[in-house]
């Protein structure tokens, strides 16, 4: 116990000089098998892994894909933007998605999950392992995954993680045994620009870390040059995806919109908002400071950018999580400096573990694939509204609060917002947010005018639920705990006949 517990035995758990990150023994394979095998598929099961009505559209957007065999270049789901361009730059996310939910529903989703954050886990342990000792290792993916646990949905940035992770790690260890990244590697942001438009996060990262390498190098032209030549090849790598320019440049369109503080991942991260977000950057700036850590220059830059990005929009403090678990953890265990060990001993131990690994995953994918997984009842999954709606509705048009889109979208309706608010638009994106979650009823009046609206789906606590309910135009035609559907009283026009809107929302597409 005192080889464990003594002064020694606590220096080298933290990492200390006096043992090899390979000779752990009991303790890397207990964190190996809690974080990398066992952890992911629990996590990939929680309940709320689909609240976000993003999931369904997105899931409908993969079928559209298979089953036009081609990329969206407009809108092909909501009556109010019919026609209109939208750039579908997460295309390939979506069909890993459809097809995952054509072949085992809710459950299909959490396997791609469970799947996405075992390579995670597996690279940051990979990534670690050859540079902490165990107990710090814990720490540092008990951080991790506090803060990614708010952001733990069935979306295609869960699929950009492990990207991250695996880019920021081997850049890192090119970076420290003062060489260039394999050309190989710059083929990931051929993956990334299709998956997800946080690919521009990839070029900031390997910035910062080849800035750092240069700096080591002192300015040698074969490190500068190799450095430069990986950067060219990821931005060609980056321009082969199937939107072509506006696909590059949407996520800087979205930056822009006016309307993002109206919804709530894009709004400032503050300790109400991501509690557990301060829970673990307060301890670590404490730790950061008692014992004196001082990062590259490189490394600097590019965690205060991360910081400043997660401060301004909750959405960016999963990125920070990932990257500064890999570049702090050895600061703060005090082995950062020096070439890092390989991960393992020998080739043979390298075998054993990935092998035995892989089978152990392999194994646990399957079961959570096999496992049946009904979600509850939420604003993403409304099962009781989308069964509720009378069969003459569906083809009429709807005005749905913003997160009843994606569902509304896969059971095949037509809504009049989802999601994808910016092929909306800011200035559509404000008036609706005037009429439901201000509750103008003038306004939304001329919505109804102006698109025949005849039905609304609403959650109970927005105003303008609340102001339907109480018009003696409209009628509830059922309500749950998720929800509430109105309908609009019939008016007698000439003839006694009821009016119709002049050019109800054809159905939706096969697919």
């Amino acid at each position: 116990m005192h080889a464990i517990f003594g002064r020694d035995g606590l220096r080298h758990a933290f990492g200390g000089p006096l043992i090899r990150p390979e000779r752990y023994g009991f303790f890397d394979r207990l964190l190996f098998a809690v974080f990398v095998l066992f952890l992911p598929p629990l996590l990939a099961s929680k309940p709320g892994l689909f609240d976000d009505g993003d999931v369904s559209w997105h899931v409908a957007a993969g079928r559209w894909i298979l089953a036009n065999g081609r990329v969206p270049d407009t809108d092909p789901f909501s009556f109010t933007m019919a026609g209109q361009p939208w750039v579908a730059h997460e295309w390939l996310a979506e069909i890993v998605y459809a097809v995952a939910f054509n072949a085992a529903g809710y459950a299909g989703l959490a396997a791609v999950v469970a799947a996405a954050l075992m390579v995670l886990h597996l690279t940051v342990f990979l990534h670690l392992r050859s540079r902490v000792g165990p107990i710090a290792m814990l720490v540092a993916f008990a951080a991790m995954d506090l803060i990614l646990a708010k952001f733990l949905l069935a979306r295609p940035h869960v699929l950009v993680w492990p990207l991250l992770a695996i880019w920021t790690s081997l850049l890192l260890r090119a970076r420290d045994q003062g060489r260039t990244p394999p050309n190989w590697l710059a083929l990931q942001m051929l993956v990334w620009t299709n998956l997800h438009g946080s690919f521009a996060l990839g070029f900031i990262v390997a910035g910062a870390i080849a800035l750092d390498a240069l700096v080591s190098a002192r300015w040698k032209r074969p490190i500068f040059f190799g450095w430069l030549n990986f950067g060219l090849l990821a931005l060609i790598a980056a321009l082969f995806n199937l939107n072509g320019l506006p696909g590059l440049l949407h996520p800087l369109a979205i930056m822009g919109m006016n309307t993002l503080h109206l919804i709530n991942e894009w709004n400032p991260g503050t300790p109400s908002e991501s509690p557990l977000f301060y829970l673990v950057f307060v301890p670590t700036l404490a730790a950061m400071f008692l014992r004196g850590v001082k990062l590259r220059v490189g490394e600097t830059a590019l965690l205060l950018l991360m910081l400043m990005l997660a401060f301004m929009q909750i959405r960016h403090q999963s990125w920070l999580a990932i990257v500064a678990v890999m570049v702090l953890t050895p600061y703060l265990a005090g082995t950062a400096r020096g070439s890092a060990p390989p991960a393992f001993a020998t080739q043979r131990e390298r075998r054993t573990w990935l092998g035995g690994a892989l089978a152990i995953a392999i194994a646990l994918f399957v079961a959570r694939l096999l496992l049946p997984l009904q979600p509850e009842e939420s604003a993403g999954t409304p099962r009781g509204l989308i069964a509720a709606i009378p069969a003459e509705l569906r083809s009429q048009p709807v005005l749905n609060e913003y997160s009843f889109g994606g569902p509304l979208i896969l059971a095949g309706v037509r809504p009049y917002i989802d999601g994808r608010a910016d092929m909306y638009g800011d200035e559509f994106f404000r008036d609706y947010s005037k009429i439901v979650n201000v509750g103008d009823f003038a306004r939304f009046e001329r919505a109804a005018r102006r698109y025949g609206i005849r039905w609304t789906m609403l959650p109970h606590h927005v105003p303008l639920a609340k102001a339907v309910e109480a018009s003696p135009d409209w009628r509830r035609i059922y309500s749950d705990k998720i929800g509430i559907i109105h309908v609009r009283r019939p008016v007698a026009g000439a003839g006694g006949a009821v009016t119709r809107p002049s050019s109800p929302a054809a159905p939706i597409p096969a697919g």
